[in-house]
């Protein structure tokens, strides 16, 4: 099937064929038909099938325009980034349409950004956090909402948006359309979908955790953080075609660390960009990348759902991800567009349980390549590594006292002595022996 033989108006039809686009993926083209008769849609896919055009296009199909400033297509994502990429797409797709399209987010000055709504909007594309910031304050009206879109929707659960996120659907018109789009149907997912969306019609582009075919996945047995850092750093110096290289690192703290590691050796070819990163930073590290000007950039999973980078020759897995499913997420950054990617997995022995239920939920193992006879295994060892050595703590009870009289002693006799007041008629009856007066009063 060709996008030709979408029910597309010209305007569409013409983008994508300047952007070069001519077959829709199977998410493209399992939900347009529904999503264009107006259904509630939960669409299941990995990342890089496209699930961007895949909502956008019949939600911008059954776009009209109107008079009114207030949006009527709203997009939730979970990431800045997201919010940046789904614009500038929503952008290319309506060259030759007369839409207005505001992204906003958190990290940046909110008044530009309430300036910017307040003005004519057709499609606003926004995190949670920040959209309700914006409508509690008054600068965004969500009665004209006739179509509602939550992007990565197991994504923005696991960052703890639930609530914003329901803080949202409550303002929203009853009377719309909702597409909700995810990788994984995992149970928080399930549970909003229930609570919330009780009529949404299932599709699935693929089984979860399907590899992307054109994906060679290879794995080492590393010890430790620095004999990791010298295995990367050989790759990198002996294979050339390592020329955009994602690497995942497992904590904001181990992407700073490593970076500091490579750095010197890679000035001016390598970034590093995770959540503490201000947004002028972020911004630039991945426009860098994508220019080409880095070789290579270190980052946490956020990048995994918050950015859309072409032509990535290699994952790293520097540090293995938490799930399985972060897996299949890290690696499905590379291999797309039919081009070919690889995929390279440092793995510690402790990881052995994760490796296996990654390659469960593939149902395929990954390839154990023995490590470089040339590789310094380094015996330094990061904090986090040592051994913890465990002292037992011993509860010492208090002496018990003996046994002891009263914490008193009987006054010396000299300070026995009582103040007593004598009056005078008193001590002149003992002198004289009778009272003795001061005369008479005159």
């Amino acid at each position: 099937m060709r996008f030709a033989s979408l029910k597309l108006n010209s305007a569409l039809l013409n983008a994508l064929e300047d952007l070069g686009f001519d077959t829709p993926t199977s998410i493209q083209q399992k939900v347009f038909a529904p999503a264009l008769s107006g259904v509630d849609v939960c669409g299941i896919a990995q990342t890089g099938t496209g699930k961007t055009i895949a909502y956008l296009l019949p939600c911008l199909r059954q776009w009209k325009f109107t008079k009114g400033t207030a949006p009527q297509i709203l997009i939730l994502v979970p990431t800045r980034e997201l919010v940046v990429q789904v614009v500038e797409t929503v952008n290319k797709l309506t060259a030759y349409m007369n839409v207005v399209t505001v992204g906003v987010y958190g990290g940046v000055n909110i008044n530009t950004q309430k300036f910017a709504v307040e003005q004519k909007v057709d499609v606003l594309v926004s995190t949670p956090g920040r959209l309700y910031d914006l409508t509690m304050n008054g600068s965004v009206k969500l009665k004209a909402i006739k179509m509602l879109v939550i992007d990565e929707v197991d994504e923005m659960l696991n960052l703890g948006f639930r609530a914003q996120l329901k803080n949202i659907i409550e303002l929203l018109p009853p009377k719309r359309q909702n597409l909700l789009f995810s990788a994984t149907l995992i149970p928080e997912v399930e549970a909003l979908m229930a609570e919330y969306f009780t009529h949404l019609l299932k599709i699935e582009a693929a089984p979860a955790g399907t590899p992307l075919e054109l994906i060679e996945q290879v794995a080492y047995e590393v010890p430790n953080f620095y004999t990791k850092v010298n295995l990367l750093r050989l790759l990198l110096h002996q294979d050339a075609a390592m020329n955009k290289v994602l690497v995942f690192a497992g904590s904001k703290a181990l992407a700073d660390q490593l970076f500091e590691q490579l750095q010197p050796d890679y000035d001016g070819q390598a970034g590093v960009i995770h959540s503490n990163k201000d947004q002028n930073h972020r911004f630039n590290t991945v426009k860098q990348f994508k220019e080409g000007a880095y070789r290579f950039i270190i980052a946490t999973d956020i990048v995994a759902r918050g950015i859309d980078i072409e032509a990535v020759s290699h994952v790293i897995n520097f540090d293995a991800p938490e799930t399985p499913e972060n897996y299949i997420h890290r690696i499905g950054r590379t291999g797309r567009a039919d081009r070919k990617g690889m995929a390279i997995s440092f793995f510690t022995p402790k990881d052995k349980a994760l490796q296996a239920e990654a390659e469960a939920l593939m149902n395929m193992p990954i390839d154990m390549l023995s490590l470089p006879p040339s590789l310094e295994i380094s015996q330094e060892l990061t904090e986090d590594e040592r051994p913890k050595v465990i002292v037992k703590e011993v509860e010492i009870k208090p002496l018990k006292k003996e046994a002891s009289g009263p914490s008193f002693h009987e006054k010396l006799a000299k300070n026995k002595k009582v103040n007593v007041v004598v009056r005078r008629k008193d001590r002149m009856m003992k002198k004289y022996g009778k009272p003795k007066t001061r005369g008479q009063k005159k």
